[in-house]
């Protein structure tokens, strides 16, 4: 089957370019000019209708329909997206990954990228903070699950940090880090941060690495302390692509999932807008609601996309 793949969907291209390149050839050289480039355009905004434009419009429809999609119900899906007790809770743990990810991950990558830029085994290090990108984040789920294990006071610590907690602080109590109301949510958080961290940097560094070496050797000529060239000359100039990171970031979070389906599956007041809407649509079986669910989602992201296009815009402007 992959093997039919790789060779059938290479031969219909070359197929329907020969096809459409003949059909042109017996029109006039004008209309060829005009007709080209919406018949080489026509596969993909085909493909684009079909798995993008139609599943979304589609969503729309769903969820303003029943649980079976069998009658209209209005914005009564809607109504419990804002009103049920499970997802206000998702709501704010959402706006608690949407702050405390994004801010850590971005302030984390930025503070690195400039560590690392000042030693000689930059390399290694970046190597080693961008590793756990390599890994899915079920995988790095499961890591940290055996990390944040918990056993009752007086028992053998299992987990890592409850053990290197209980070694290091003399009468330490173990803490359950994932069922404490206190901790569950921040460490959940610190996976997902853990796993970014990496990303920020290597981005960050690459753009940092863009700023002439010459610029910054005059500020420190003319007086200025190393802080001040972080805050005058480096942050500004890192600013347009700290936005796009941090644009990365937020729409990471909005769409948390993996990390919170495996490690709690939403329980013990952990649940967030994706892990609702996934037991909507598969536990619940309520396509209506699922849908309301993937609808607000998509909401959500709009705004940042806007906000960046028109930064994107504002750039293009200026040069």
């Amino acid at each position: 089957m992959g093997l039919l793949v790789a060779v059938g969907v290479p031969a219909i291209q070359i197929g329907y370019v020969i096809l459409v390149e003949h059909l042109l050839s017996l029109l006039p050289a004008r209309t060829q000019r005009t007709l080209r480039p919406g018949l080489w355009l026509a596969p993909a905004l085909a493909f684009l209708a079909t798995f993008l434009i139609y599943p979304a419009v589609y969503t729309v429809y769903l969820s303003v329909l029943d649980a079976r999609s069998a009658a209209f119900v209005g914005v009564r899906n809607y109504v419990f997206a804002f009103t049920n007790r499970e997802m206000l809770i998702a709501l704010r743990n959402n706006l608690l990954w949407l702050v405390c990810f994004t801010g850590l991950t971005v302030g984390a990558g930025l503070l690195l990228a400039v560590l690392t830029d000042r030693v000689r085994y930059e390399a290694a290090a970046k190597s080693i903070i961008f590793l756990p990108m390599a890994i899915s984040f079920v995988a790095a789920s499961v890591i940290w699950k055996f990390v944040y294990e918990f056993r009752p006071a007086g028992a053998p610590q299992i987990g890592v940090l409850n053990a290197a907690l209980t070694a290091l602080l003399p009468g330490f109590r173990p803490v359950a880090w994932l069922v404490n109301l206190l901790t569950n949510n921040l460490a959940l958080i610190a996976v997902g941060v853990w796993v970014w961290t990496g990303f920020c940097l290597v981005i960050l560094s690459a753009a940092l690495k863009g700023i002439p070496a010459e610029l910054l050797e005059a500020a420190r000529v003319d007086g200025a302390t190393e802080w001040q060239v972080f805050r005058r000359l480096v942050l500004p100039t890192l600013s347009p692509t700290i936005a796009v990171v941090a644009t990365t970031m937020v729409i990471f979070a909005l769409k948390a999932f993996d990390v919170v389906y495996v490690m709690t599956n939403g329980n013990f007041n952990t649940e967030v807008i994706a892990n609702r809407m996934y037991k909507e649509m598969f536990t619940s079986r309520d396509f209506g609601r699922a849908s309301a669910i993937a609808v607000l989602l998509f909401g959500a992201t709009v705004p940042i996309m806007i906000a960046n296009i028109r930064r994107f815009r504002q750039q293009e402007a200026i040069r």
